[in-house]
């Protein structure tokens, strides 16, 4: 099976930690490929996991990408409308997609949660779109 990573760019050191525990669990998994594509937020996920999955060569998407809370409402924006975008293309397309999204107030919240000391979201949106394939084959 075949898998793609869509990633933000916003926060590079966070992406490349993501991207990283990602591929690797989905190499763990067994992937016969994992291709990696780059946009430059969480905001332009849903569009990009939209354009990867309607190409039918892809088993599922892992989301990844970093919000981090400022001082403004744009946060719970680009959060809300991340998650719902997924989601919909997740629903509209067929194919297993996650949001690996960390959505948090601080930095340091950002790095204990892609492969630091708390949790890998990289990894667990990778280990959640491939229990979703395999869901899927099963019930076909």
């Amino acid at each position: 099976m075949r898998y793609a990573i869509v990633v933000g760019r916003f926060y590079e050191d966070l992406a490349e930690r993501l991207v990283t525990s990602a591929t690797r669990a989905f190499q763990l998994e067994g992937a016969e490929a994992v291709d990696v594509f780059d946009v430059p937020g969480a905001y332009e996920l849903p569009f990009a996991a939209q354009q990867i999955a309607q190409t039918g060569r892809y088993g599922g998407v892992a989301c990844l990408g970093a919000v981090i809370r400022g001082e403004t409402s744009h946060y719970d924006h680009v959060c809300e409308e991340s998650a719902r975008g997924i989601m919909d293309v997740m629903l509209r397309t067929g194919v297993p997609c996650s949001f690996g999204v960390l959505t948090v107030d601080t930095m340091d919240q950002a790095l204990a949660r892609s492969g630091g000391d708390k949790r890998d979201s990289g990894a667990h949106a990778a280990e959640a779109v491939v229990a979703l394939a395999k869901l899927q084959e099963s019930v076909a």
